[in-house]
């Protein structure tokens, strides 16, 4: 029979069909098989006294002449450096994972493993992302999350996007390679030139490397 026949002869007789609901916790289920959120390791323990031991990571928006830039960077918590970024015209899981990739190519780094490094990041979709998760997990790092609605959980990375946009005029970069340039450049001048009160007047590259020798 025509379903159109059927919707008719139910207008008719009035008739209603009883719509199973669906179960929540088969719901849940699924939605926690694709993406997961995990306990909040860091704890706001910023000042971990060494570097490589915990990282923060977060995106920020960067809009410019009327388009939109995203930018995903990893923060070492404990020198303060910027040890990995991307800029995407897309907020998507790509832009996470180009992120982890840069960092893991960071030549600068003498670090030869990040096994059991923190991670630490909100509870942004990004990551929760499966792919994500396998791309940290492949690396042993230990991942950490924010509490949801909390940003003062992730304040170093906060701290740090507050004095990018401060500092650089990135409205006026009329093209996206302009504003990769812009954003390039700061983060070089960030790490290696920009002197910190917080660390004992030394930049963040020179900082990692007197805690390196410090432990040493």
């Amino acid at each position: 029979m025509n379903h159109k026949k059927i919707i008719r002869l139910m207008r008719k007789y009035h008739l209603t069909a009883r719509i199973r609901r669906a179960n929540p916790y088969a719901v849940l289920d699924r939605m926690t098989q694709v993406h997961c959120t995990f306990k909040n390791q860091l704890n706001r323990q910023f000042k971990p006294g060494a570097p490589f031991k915990s990282f923060c990571t977060d995106i920020t928006y960067l809009p410019y002449q009327g388009n939109m830039a995203y930018l995903s960077a990893i923060k070492d918590i404990g020198s303060g450096e910027i040890v990995g970024w991307h800029l995407s015209d897309h907020p998507d899981i790509e832009l996470v994972r180009m992120t982890v990739e840069n960092m893991r190519k960071n030549g600068s780094l003498p670090l030869p493993t990040f096994r059991n490094v923190l991670i630490h990041s909100d509870q942004g979709y990004q990551y929760t992302h499966p792919e994500y998760i396998k791309v940290i997990s492949e690396l042993r790092m230990v991942q950490s999350m924010s509490r949801k609605g909390n940003c003062l959980d992730n304040a170093p990375m906060e701290s740090f996007f507050g004095h990018l946009k401060d500092e650089i005029d990135y409205k006026s970069c009329r093209t996206f390679e302009e504003l990769k340039e812009l954003v390039a450049s700061y983060m070089e001048y960030y790490n290696c030139e920009r002197h910190q009160w917080n660390l004992k007047k030394m930049t963040p590259v020179e900082y990692r490397n007197h805690l390196l020798m410090k432990a040493a």
